[in-house]
């Protein structure tokens, strides 16, 4: 399995996680020209712009660790994009999702990410 292949499974996996924790799915994998978000969903009137992490074992620690300043300002970027692209004028929130061995299991999630 190559990598883009276990990070759509994890990307599943999480936004399985989301349904399940009463989200609605809204897009998965939106891309523009300079960014892309892994999950738009949305619960209470907020949309919430997810990055799924994804680390094998938790010897790499957790994924989370690896969302830097500069994917926190990019995921910042893409958020405004979006929101005016689609016209939402509402709240929104960055989130994170950490997901590790075995079985593509969620770890953790972070319903406001900031560094």
């Amino acid at each position: 399995m190559n990598t883009t292949q276990i990070g759509r499974i994890a990307e599943a996996k999480a936004a399985d996680y989301l349904r399940a924790k009463g989200f609605m799915i809204l897009q998965q994998n939106w891309r523009a020209r300079y960014c892309e978000i892994d999950i738009v969903a949305a619960k209470n009137e907020v949309v919430y712009f997810v990055e799924v992490k994804y680390r094998q074992s938790a010897k790499q620690g957790s994924g989370l660790e690896y969302i830097t300043k500069a994917k926190v300002r990019q995921m910042s970027f893409a958020a405004r994009l979006w929101a005016a692209k689609h016209g939402w004028p509402g709240q929104y929130s960055l989130a994170a999702i950490a997901v590790s061995e075995p079985n593509f299991t969620v770890t953790t999630f972070v319903e406001n990410f900031v560094l």
